[in-house]
């Protein structure tokens, strides 16, 4: 779906883990050159492949992929696209986020099922080494860290936000030019309205609060969540709610 003139969110269903979702990832057309942000789950190369060409474009011409964080969700399909595109292709993430991605230490949610994993239940120690086995099998260096007021050359101008919370290098991505957000799982949408990201998955829910805060410094018309997708009734009223709730 063509969002403007050069950004596009992408419509992705996902059956993982035995559960039916569908995901929000956002794709930019920079010159003659792609640019992914966040990649599914593992197993979701063909959706995300038939997607891109059924917007008109080439999957070839990808060449840069920026994570928003370390999730699976988000990271789960980097080697299979990696190892299908035949252009050397740059990946790029905060800098907290880089040392969880490519393995140096253990993503945040996966620790945290790992220090209680002899209390577990019997159905959260499959979903664990479901996840593990994810992240194991999708392990990749990072080409490029970023930093919080970053400027990308692309689109008019991309400002990249630090946004920890959900995760500590989590970031958002801010279009000047057009007023839209990509928020990642800083946000989702759900029956319609904009809401807060999944507490229950946050790293650190107060430094979360405190994300949304510095959002309302920008001039926002649209969002486009992972979870969810666009959001543009009165953004800025919204999430000055969200961060005062």
């Amino acid at each position: 779906m063509k969002i403007e003139n050069g950004i596009y969110m992408l419509e992705i269903l996902s059956d993982t883990m035995g559960k039916t979702t569908i995901i929000y990832p956002t794709l930019i057309l920079n010159n003659d050159s792609l640019i992914l942000i966040d990649t599914g789950f593992p197993g979701l190369f063909n959706q995300i492949y038939e997607a891109i060409e059924k917007e008109g474009l080439q999957f070839s011409k990808l060449n840069t992929i920026i994570f928003t964080h370390q999730d699976i969700d988000h990271i789960g399909n980097v080697l299979e696209i990696l190892n299908k595109v035949p252009e050397n292709i740059k990946t790029f993430s905060h800098e907290e986020e880089k040392a969880y991605i490519n393995g140096e230490k253990s993503p945040v949610k996966l620790a945290k099922l790992e220090s209680n994993l002899e209390n577990l239940p019997d159905n959260m120690k499959v979903a664990y080494k479901m996840l593990k086995a994810g992240f194991q099998n999708n392990k990749v260096n990072i080409d490029e860290t970023l930093t919080d007021g970053q400027e990308l050359p692309y689109c008019g101008g991309i400002t990249v936000i630090h946004t920890p919370g959900h995760t500590p290098g989590h970031i958002c991505l801010y279009f000047k030019h057009w007023k839209i957000l990509i928020a990642g799982d800083v946000f989702c949408v759900n029956d319609g309205i904009l809401l807060r990201g999944n507490q229950d998955y946050n790293f650190d829910t107060e430094l979360s609060v405190k994300s949304i805060q510095k959002l309302m410094k920008y001039d926002i018309e649209t969002v486009i969540c992972y979870h969810g997708g666009i959001y543009n009734h009165n953004v800025n009223k919204r999430i000055s709610e969200l961060a005062n709730c």
